[in-house]
């Protein structure tokens, strides 16, 4: 079978390695389809040719991953493998489906304003950007949002990953993973699948493989056989990474074998990558083969008083390792057929036994379906943070506006992944333990009458210091609800519901404010336009407006290039800073 997104030719008939090859003028060639190849893996309904431009550089090319054809495809890779490999390469997105793409600019967008707010809100994640040797620059590089910083793509894996990621404020849906212990946690006695993942940590893999890709390719450097370097293709991989993160996350628990979800980070992408960057399928299924036989990160600086900054840079750190099993795989690296099955050491004799449960086929339904972030909380106390919101606006209507002194009792009833994960009691040592604390994020919420803020978990926030949050947080009652958690399991209904009671000191009660559907969820009436302002809040710590308009006529426009898409987040010398 001829591979559609890989240049076919009579050379082909080496080992799959880097190569410089000769090149004498320049020119351009269009590799147009084969019509006796598999439908093009660039899954578009429309055709899309192959390109490769021919540049000299003295009189030497360098033909980016120039893959020779082998019998790999006779061979059997562990069906999951092969499957996701499949996924990626063949499957069609529906071209006319605008919803589809719509939710994905939307994505797109949300990712990149939270890059944005974190580059010009977070001096803790700046000190990780750049080169990891000062003033090193990589000519024809990744560009990093919001900085003047130039690196290699690895680097701009991590870079962007952790910009989208740290502050815990890009999409997230709940999946099937085992909650973590955190102190004195609710009396739930079986492991369960309940922790937030990240779409969008997929993004700094997929972002910085093009950009770079994109520049080198126009000046000459490389020569590339993989899928046209445009926005189209971007909101393919996007897609396609978010719906293989989400059918792996829904139903297997990782963490119970102390595996952190970011695992599935390093498939996603390192499926997708393999991907852009024109290997064939034989050579994708070998680099994911690698990320299963890879060591993985344990679940530690999650969990309770161990918990760290690391779990704002994990995805990021996963996201570089996804870029680099893709090129040593380009490079020659040879994958394992049974990184899965293999007695004794494959993954699932180590762990799932008799392999993963997925709730669907892979298609587009993730992409509808994430929780926009509307506030930077975890995603598993975003509708109590609502609710107490509501309700501080009753106490302040009321005329009681002394939440500390007046309120007797404040009852939460949340999920048991809520429960599990972010009920936290005793002293907060860090922003990392803030923002995973429900009782920190809904009595600040009752104090400040609004959400959650990223600075107000900083040691330096006042907040952090506050009594009266201190008394607050002692007085919240926390109570797993069964019946909300089935809802949050349900793949049909997938709400994420709280409710928030309020018992004060006079005797009187305000009754519960139950939210099922947040602002930020894909059910929410109000979350298009909530985004929206997300967005332009965001973009508008260092963009004007009419930058801002641009990137949003970007996106609309398919056969933009990556390149010149990235190039609109670079700061101006008129840009805010």
């Amino acid at each position: 079978m001829g591979n559609p997104s890989v240049r076919s030719d009579e050379s082909r008939t080496q080992q799959s390695v880097w190569v410089y090859q000769p090149v004498t003028q320049t020119k351009l060639i269009d590799h147009s389809r084969n019509e006796g190849n598999a439908k093009s893996a660039t899954t578009c309904s429309h055709e899309i040719s192959r390109r490769c431009i021919l540049n000299v550089i003295g009189n030497e090319k360098l033909h980016l991953f120039k893959c020779s054809k082998t019998n790999a495809m006779s061979r059997s890779y562990d069906q999951p493998i092969i499957d996701v490999i499949n996924y990626v390469y063949k499957y069609q997105l529906d071209e006319d489906d605008e919803t589809l793409w719509k939710c994905a600019r939307t994505s797109l967008l949300d990712s990149m304003g939270c890059a944005i707010e974190t580059v010009t809100s977070s001096p803790s994640c700046r000190r990780f950007l750049g080169p990891i040797i000062e003033k090193t620059n990589v000519p024809n590089g990744f560009k990093v949002p919001g900085t003047e910083f130039q690196v290699d793509p690895l680097k701009g894996a991590f870079d962007l990953g952790i910009l989208i990621r740290y502050l815990d404020h890009n999409d997230a849906l709940g999946g099937a993973e085992w909650g973590h212990p955190s102190g004195e946690s609710c009396p739930v006695q079986e492991p369960m699948d309940t922790t937030d993942w990240f779409n969008a940590d997929n993004l700094g893999a997929i972002v910085s493989v093009m950009d770079w890709l994109s520049r080198a390719s126009i000046a000459g450097d490389i020569v590339h056989y993989g899928p046209p370097l445009t926005m189209h293709t971007l909101l393919i991989a996007l897609i396609k990474a978010y719906e293989i993160q989400a059918c792996y996350q829904m139903q297997n628990a990782f963490n119970a074998y102390g595996i952190d979800h970011v695992i599935l980070v390093k498939l996603a992408s390192g499926a997708v990558v393999s991907w852009l960057l024109g290997l064939t399928e034989d050579q994708a299924m070998a680099t994911v083969s690698h990320v299963w036989m890879d060591g993985h990160p344990s679940r530690l600086y999650r969990s309770g008083w161990n918990i760290s900054s690391r779990k704002g840079w994990a995805a990021g750190d996963a996201a570089r390792r996804a870029v680099q099993l893709a090129f040593m795989v380009g490079q020659g690296a040879e994958g394992a057929l049974g990184a899965l099955s293999a007695r004794p050491f494959g993954f699932l004799e180590r762990t799932f036994g008799d392999g993963f449960v997925f709730p669907r086929a892979f298609g587009s339904w993730t992409v509808r379906n994430v929780l926009i972030k509307t506030m930077p909380v975890e995603g598993h106390g975003i509708s109590a943070v609502e609710a107490a919101v509501l309700q501080a606006g009753f106490l302040r209507r009321r005329g009681l506006v002394e939440p500390a002194k007046q309120i007797k009792r404040i009852c939460l009833r949340v999920t048991e992944a809520a429960c599990m994960i972010i009920d936290k009691k005793g002293p907060l040592y860090n922003a990392a333990d803030r923002d995973h604390c429900i009782q920190y994020v809904v009595a600040l919420a009752l104090l400040k009458g609004s959400p959650p803020e990223a600075v107000d978990y900083l040691d330096e926030s006042p907040w952090s210091k506050s009594e009266e949050l201190e008394i607050l947080r002692g007085k919240i009652v926390i109570q797993a609800d069964s019946e909300l958690q089935r809802d949050y399991l349900d793949v049909e209904k997938k709400s994420i519901g709280a409710g928030v009671t309020i018992d004060l000191e006079n005797g009187l009660k305000l009754p519960e404010i139950l939210i099922e559907y947040p602002l930020g969820h894909a059910r929410n009436p109000q979350t298009p336009s909530t985004v929206q302002r997300k967005f332009f809040k965001n973009m508008s710590r260092m963009f004007s407006a009419a930058e801002i308009s641009r990137m949003l006529g970007a996106v609309q426009q398919p056969d933009m290039l990556i390149s010149d898409f990235m190039d609109l987040f670079i700061p101006s010398s008129t840009s805010k800073m």
